[in-house]
């Protein structure tokens, strides 16, 4: 009994141990070089209905349920989303526009577990008709996640996204 009783302890030790050495916060980030005038790219990625045009979770789940609330492209637009296991379900808010050049907004994750992030989009002219456009997220890992982001980071898990989702805007915005 005693020995089952160390085991316990120990086992708490290590789950703690881990809370506290674990992430607490995530910024992952991807950018690209678009040969497009930047109030052109601006245009498109300030719109959420725009953002399904080249978001790599529509094409995971063409079935995809969406609802659009508030006037789009604008300060607490609002877009629903309700998909199969790898789309998951949560809405996204706009949040500010800084026009011409940033657009950002709240990311409420509902399932497949409940967890919220601040997401973002920036342009930056490089050249008179060559656009950067800065796609990311950030926000803080609540425990048991700050336990999983040991093993795996949010950079693992989403960057390859953000890179498919820029080229898929890239793409759209060069036609």
């Amino acid at each position: 009994m005693l020995t089952l009783l160390y085991i316990l302890l120990g086992v708490i030790v290590l789950i703690v141990l881990w809370a506290v050495l674990g992430p607490k916060t995530y910024d992952v980030s991807r950018s690209i070089l678009i040969n497009s005038p930047k109030e052109h790219v601006f245009e498109n990625i300030k719109f959420l209905k725009k953002q399904q045009e080249w978001s790599p979770w529509a094409k995971r789940d063409p079935n995809m349920i969406n609802k659009f609330t508030g006037i789009d492209g604008e300060v607490g637009a609002i877009s629903y989303w309700k998909g199969n296991k790898e789309v998951g379900e949560g809405e996204q808010e706009i949040t500010k526009i800084v026009e011409g050049n940033r657009v950002e907004g709240e990311l409420r994750f509902l399932k497949p577990f409940k967890s919220t992030s601040d997401c973002y989009l920036i342009v930056t002219e490089k050249e008179a008709d060559q656009t950067e456009v800065v796609w990311g997220f950030k926000g803080k890992n609540k425990f048991p996640m700050s336990i999983m982001m040991l093993v795996m980071t949010m950079d693992k898990m989403v960057g390859k996204e953000f890179e498919e989702g820029l080229i898929n805007l890239k793409i759209i915005m060069e036609k």
